[in-house]
Order: C-alpha cells, then structure tokens, then sequence
C-alpha cells in the first residue's frame, strides 16, 4: 500500500478502520492493556497548592431550580404567612412577573438526626443522612433565566465559551488513571440541561479536558468496539497504518490542539474499551447494593444506575463525575422548573433522586470513601417563596429566585451537619453571608487542594480562572 497516497480520511472511511478500529492505536506496542497510570495535570502552577482534603469530587445537578423553601431551608414564617401578600418596598423582580401570594412549604419540615438540621419531606431518604450534610442557604446568582445561570453554575460565567469546573479540575490535577476520562458526565436519559453539552465543555483549555458523556444503561459510550469482529492480523496492520497517517497528519498541522487531542482520544479509547466494560458491568454488584441504590424500582432505577456508577468510577481512578437530574424543557417539565406545581414537579423529581443520591453517600461512607470524596448537590437558582400567579392569587407554582437559594455539600473536609448563612424570613433573599457561585467555585477547588487564583490559563490576553477575579473561600464550612 502507497503511505504517501492515502489520506487519514480515506483510511478512517474503510469498513475495519471506523472509531471502532482506530481507538487501538495505542496497543501498538503490544495486543495487552496498557497498565494504568497516573496523568497529571497540565497547569503551569500545578497543584496541589495545599494539602488536599479531597482527591475526587461529584457534581450532582438539578437542572431548572429546586424549590429552598420546600427542602432544606425552613421558613416557619411562611406557616403564618400562607395565603397573604407580599409586604415590600418595591415589587420583586421575578422572571415571568406573576407575584401571587405567599405560599408556605408543601412538605412538612422536621429536625433530623444528632445534628437537627431542617430537611423537608420532600427528601426522607437524606434526611436520614443529614448529618453528613453541609447545607448553604446563602447562594445568589446574577440572573434567573435557565441557560445563563446554569453556564454561571458550571462555569463561573453566564457566556458560553469558558471551562466548566470539571475541565479544570482536570486541567489541574489530571487523573489517577490512563484508563478512563478524568471528568465523566452522566446526562439524564430524559434530555440535555439547558446549553447543552456546553455544560461540560473545555471552553478554551486544552480539547482533552472537555467532559466525556456516559450513559449508565445499554452501551456506555457509543462506537467504543467495532461493528463487527476484524482479523488480528488485519487490525494490528490498520493500527500501524493509521499511527503513521496520524503523525503525518499532525506535522502537516503543527499545534493543532483538536487534533491532538482527537488522536489522544483515540488512544484512551484503546483502553476504555477494556476498561469501560468492566467499570459499567453493574451486575457484578450485590442485590443488597442494588436496592441501596434504588435499582430495584422503576421510579429510582434511572438516577439509581448514574449513582452506582458513579461510584465504580471513582474507585477507578475518575476525578470527577457530574450527574445531571433533568434536562428536557417543556411541557409536560421533565426538570425542577416547577412553574405549574411545585408538588406535581418537585415530587416527580425527587423520588427519582432521593433514595439513589442517599445510597451513595452510604456507600461512600461505609466503604471509607467518603473521608477522600467532595459530594456536591446545587441548581442554577432557587424558587420564589410567593407563587407564580396573578395578584391576589394564591397559585400552585413558584416562580425562578436568584435572590437566594440553597446548596449541599458533604465529605472530605467539611463540618458535617451544619448550616451556613441564611435567607430573610420568607427565603427570599440571601441576608447572612451571602455567598456567590466565584466563592461556591474556590471553596470546591479549595478542598481539592487548589488555590483558585493560582490555577489559571492565559487567553486572550487575560490569565483566566474559574472564579474569574473574584471568590472568597467559605472557610466556616471547613473542617
């Protein structure tokens, strides 16, 4: 065969030689895995810069707004409250402009285990772990329409085209394996949060630390073996052929970042497709473990199966896994955006949730995981504690709320059963130790061992960093 005749396209279009065949590439020197590897980070002011209290974090997502006032941040107030208006100053500003009357929780509140922290009905299953909880009532963000506040949440900025925190973190510290991505996300089946796949984007970082989509039901990643079975000798030769279009490719395009990090991609896909099999087989696990999750229930399998692999993930070396609850907009809403019915939405939401997301703190604890893992739970903002509806009104929905709203935490290097901040006496707004999403970011790469001021990329001119130039780390909450 003529090397200097054939291009990479035309070798790829061949039927033995589709992402299939190529991703053996790096099996060149030998038809055996290859043995896993730390990767490290690729920043100029590498981290650690601190001793790291976790070595892997994971990001759940509630894509569209949990409601603060019908889960953790009780507000007896809105008890007494229920069925007034809202006595203010001046008219709140509110996405759709509808303020109905003041509306108290739908789910009862109690106090919940040694540490008393207020959890809602609405989570029964974490209220029995509220004591490995660290709940912030005291988020802000800079605006109440979905797509920009979600960017702002992953991203530290409400434009597209900037790293989520997942691409730093593996920017940074890399990963404990060769094996697997560094930053895996776990979309929910139902549809993609708002932006898309922006959300788990490398923005302006190098191509190999965008976030790798996994599914946790069927194939786990699409393309990862061949079509169909191809010769030994047939696919050794193709690998070789390929490794030398590739290089040639790449000297005829000197510092293309995309396609080097294409045919990284390939090589690591050699490997995943040996590793990726073994890491998503859950039914190695226990039926114990299965119903810890919720696998064994069709309300809580779908969360239940992202949860468990998660965790088999993260025992293999992954920095950081994102699940993501809710995605598709619309009606009927398949997210947390209850504009309608708060106890329709939220209800539908949370049983898919609580019991999965309480089963791996569980599981994380009881096998010593948790001691090394940062758990993280936000939504883009909150829900507004007067419902959606015309004056007067008393309505079933609760519009979206910047103003102030709730997050958790629990893991390596937090004050467990604890709360921080707080929001006014109906959960309006953020009024004690209001903390901003450039704080939320730098107490996350803090416990990672990270000063976010010095993990930084030039571009464009300006050494950028996930808290931009602001963020203070919420050192309260720390152990």
């Amino acid at each position: 065969m003529n090397l200097d005749a054939t291009t990479r396209r035309d070798f790829l279009s061949w039927p033995v030689c589709g992402l299939g065949g190529a991703a053996l590439l790096s099996l060149l020197k030998g038809d055996r895995p290859v043995a896993a590897a730390v990767v490290p980070g690729e920043a100029s002011d590498p981290p650690p810069h601190h001793p790291q209290r976790a070595k892997r974090a994971i990001h759940i997502y509630l894509c569209g707004g949990m409601s603060q006032v019908d889960s953790f941040d009780y507000k007896p107030e809105l008890e007494r409250l229920h069925g007034k208006s809202l006595t203010a100053d001046e008219r709140p500003d509110v996405f759709f402009g509808q303020v109905g009357l003041l509306r108290k929780p739908d789910w009862e509140f109690r106090r919940r285990g040694q540490s008393g922290l207020w959890v809602s009905e609405l989570f029964p299953n974490l209220a029995e772990v509220a004591d490995d909880l660290t709940v912030i009532h005291s988020m802000f963000a800079e605006t109440s329409n979905h797509t920009p506040a979600t960017f702002q949440a992953n991203t530290g900025f409400r434009l597209n085209g900037f790293p989520t925190m997942g691409a730093w973190l593996s920017y940074g510290l890399g990963n404990e394996t060769e094996d697997l991505p560094a930053y895996v996300v776990l979309a929910d089946p139902r549809g993609q949060p708002a932006g898309g796949s922006i959300n788990w984007s490398n923005g302006f970082l190098p191509a190999r630390h965008q976030g790798v989509v996994m599914r946790s039901k069927g194939a786990a990643i699409s393309d990862l073996v061949p079509a169909r079975e191809v010769n030994a000798t047939t696919e050794a030769a193709s690998r070789r052929l390929l490794e030398g279009l590739n290089r040639r490719h790449l000297e005829a395009r000197p510092g293309s970042d995309d396609l080097s990090a294409r045919m990284r991609a390939y090589e690591m896909a050699a490997r995943m497709q040996l590793a990726v099999p073994e890491a998503t087989a859950l039914d190695r696990e226990t039926s114990a473990t299965h119903t810890l999750y919720g696998l064994d229930r069709p309300e809580t399998a779908d969360f239940g199966r992202s949860c468990l692999l998660t965790r088999r993930l993260l025992e293999r070396g992954v920095r950081f896994v994102q699940m993501y609850s809710g995605g598709a907009f619309g009606s009927p809403r398949i997210n947390w955006d209850a504009h309608e019915n708060v106890v329709q939405n939220h209800g539908q939401e949370a049983l898919r949730i609580d019991r999965p997301v309480a089963g791996l703190l569980r599981d994380l604890k009881q096998r010593g995981m948790l001691e090394d893992t940062l758990v993280i739970c936000t939504s883009e903002f909150g829900r507004t504690p007067f419902t959606q509806s015309a004056d007067g009104v008393l309505g079933l929905g609760r519009d979206h709320n910047q103003n102030g709203f709730t997050v958790w935490l629990a893991g390596a290097g937090l004050k467990s059963g604890t709360t921080y901040g707080a929001t006014d006496d109906i959960g309006y707004k953020s009024v004690e130790h209001r903390t901003s999403w450039y704080d939320f970011h730098a107490t996350v790469l803090h416990l990672l061992g990270i000063d976010h001021e010095r993990l930084t990329f030039y571009h464009n001119g300006i050494k950028r960093r996930l808290t931009n130039v602001h963020g203070e780390v919420v050192r309260e909450i720390l152990a």
